[in-house]
């Protein structure tokens, strides 16, 4: 377990690095948002472009991980949404709640650090993870929100969110990283060396945005914050890990990256959505970081039983 704690301990090492320099001023929220930026649209994308282009496609898609994945976690959406809407809080609140609850930062956390220690194995079932995520579930909270507001929901709905799920960069670059390995395309050494160069850039700046990030945040509206984190932190990975081993067996070793990738904290991007549609942002907000800052004894345990199988 100590050495567990002391592999990962590097990572939140770059995430409390990131907090220290942003809340002594050396690093302004402006600065965050602009590195934010560059790893989002150059460092994460080339690293998950590499990592897209050399998996091993044929075995890629698995049903039953799809299947495992979306049932336990469709099942905790609907127990947050019954809880958002038994304290009688208005749809578009307990959407918001039930996707806090649900959506893990794969993108940010889990592709650099999920690989780094579980192996290389682990690519594959990090990028299912992460494009149910990014496509299905965030689809889902936009569809939400915006017919809670206009009571229905029109082509002119869907258009723009389509469109803004295709202009992903994640996506984008994951797609063609795909592409490139269903076409058995040869990977020159000049280009893998300058992915490997751009990527190598998105752990340190990925866990530094997040650290800086959380430094502008304060704790407000604590006790729905305090149940969207353990939402987050236990009952997803718990989900998931039923869904995955009892109920539709899939391989041990894809079935804990899953529950891996469920057990980390709430992603920065709900945050962005909350703000966005002015829905509950400060009770995200919190979440994020009662639940990043929990991680770092919680995320430990996961992957302890995990790498002891």
């Amino acid at each position: 377990m100590l050495e567990i704690f002391l592999k990962t301990l590097p990572f939140f090492l770059l995430i409390g690095t990131g907090w220290l320099a942003g809340r002594v001023g050396l690093f302004p929220q402006e600065a965050t948002a602009w590195l934010t930026k560059f790893v989002f649209y150059f460092a994460l994308s080339a690293m998950l472009f590499r990592f897209a282009a050399t998996v091993d496609i044929d075995r890629l898609f698995d049903p039953a991980f799809v299947l495992a994945y979306l049932c336990g976690t469709l099942a905790l959406w609907v127990i947050a949404m019954a809880v958002g809407r038994w304290r009688r809080l208005p749809l578009a609140e307990a959407g918001m709640e039930a996707h806090s609850a649900i959506t893990g930062n794969t993108g940010f956390l889990g592709v650099p650090m999920l690989v780094v220690l579980l192996g290389q194995q682990a690519i594959g079932p990090v990028l299912m993870v992460l494009t149910i995520d990014l496509v299905l579930f965030s689809t889902v909270i936009t569809l939400i929100v915006t017919g809670a507001r206009q009571g229905r929901i029109t082509a002119a709905t869907i258009l723009p969110l389509a469109r803004g799920i295709a202009a992903n960069p994640m996506i984008v670059s994951m797609v063609a990283g795909l592409v490139w390995a269903r076409l058995h395309l040869p990977m020159p050494a000049p280009l893998d060396e300058f992915l490997s160069l751009l990527g190598g850039a998105a752990t340190p700046g990925a866990l530094f945005a997040i650290g800086a990030s959380l430094a502008g945040r304060s704790a407000e509206r604590l006790g729905p914050a305090l149940w969207l984190s353990g939402a987050k932190l236990f009952l997803h990975p718990l989900a998931v890990g039923v869904a995955a081993l009892a109920l539709f067996h899939v391989d041990p070793f894809a079935a804990g990256v899953m529950i891996a990738a469920a057990s980390l904290p709430v992603a920065g991007n709900v945050y962005i959505l909350a703000q966005h549609f002015g829905v509950a942002p400060h009770r995200v907000s919190t979440a994020i970081l009662i639940s990043t800052a929990a991680s770092i004894a919680t995320v430990p345990v996961v992957i302890h039983w995990i790498t002891k199988g």
